[in-house]
């Protein structure tokens, strides 16, 4: 079955079922996102694009006085976030859900938050940007986010060259494959993974929707944002984890 050029709500409960096997090495993608994240005390943590919510699930787990605003644009996410994220003790009181569109710049303001953010977080969103549109909400989130806060990123990263691309696409099948065997204890996922073309870096034509940048110009973004240690903390199959700390 095709892609499609958008994303309804039949791709969010897809996702639901099947993104435990589609996104490579999941577990250690949302540990390096935690382990960049100074301790924020009882302060404000903003998920953005929360999916079916297990980063903010970890993020509540992590730093257990912490409240966590989770925005998404689909209602099939963002009920799921708020079941993913009912099952942490106290954290009925910590965790809150708004919608949103990612593209649009009105929800990006420090008056549009309840509390100070000491950090943004997001895992696999931001490359339906274009670039213009990373660097612009780079610039804002930097802006919004308290002093001494986090922009810590989730995601596929445009590889530079032919060669490096079809290494990050047979990394992610490789990954997807071995996922779905020891996951499922069977090939079952791996085969709607290569039905469904998920794997970007091995399309000849992408997905419309898609917009991935490099992760060499989107350090370059954060810096001029005005973030500093600026660096990356995890990278396989064209995924990567990055950010910095105003």
């Amino acid at each position: 079955m095709d892609r499609q050029p958008g994303w309804d709500e039949a791709d969010s409960r897809d996702f639901i079922d099947l993104g435990r096997f589609f996104v490579p090495e999941r577990e250690e993608q949302i540990a390096a996102v935690l382990g960049l994240i100074p301790d924020p005390g009882d302060g404000l943590l903003v998920d953005l694009c929360c999916g079916e919510g297990l980063l903010s699930r970890a993020l509540l787990e992590r730093f257990p006085r912490a409240r966590v605003l989770a925005f998404d644009l689909s209602p099939t996410m963002l009920a799921q976030a708020r079941a993913t994220c009912a099952v942490i003790s106290g954290g009925a009181g910590r965790f809150d859900t708004r919608p949103f569109d990612l593209a649009d710049r009105s929800w990006r303001f420090r008056d549009q938050f309840p509390a100070p953010v000491h950090a943004f977080v997001s895992s696999l969103a931001i490359h339906h940007l274009d670039g213009e549109g990373k660097r612009q909400l780079y610039r804002d989130l930097a802006a919004a986010l308290a002093p001494g806060g986090a922009l810590v990123i989730a995601d596929l990263v445009q590889p530079a060259t032919p060669p490096s691309q079809a290494l990050a696409a047979k990394a992610w099948d490789d990954a997807v494959r071995r996922r779905s065997l020891e996951l499922a204890g069977g090939l079952g996922p791996y085969e709607k993974f290569l039905d469904m073309r998920w794997n970007l870096w091995a399309e000849t034509e992408p997905d419309p929707i898609d917009h991935p940048s490099t992760l060499l110009d989107q350090l370059r973004w954060l810096e001029e944002a005005g973030l500093n240690g600026v660096d990356v903390a995890w990278l396989k199959a064209g995924h990567a984890v990055f950010g910095g700390i105003r």
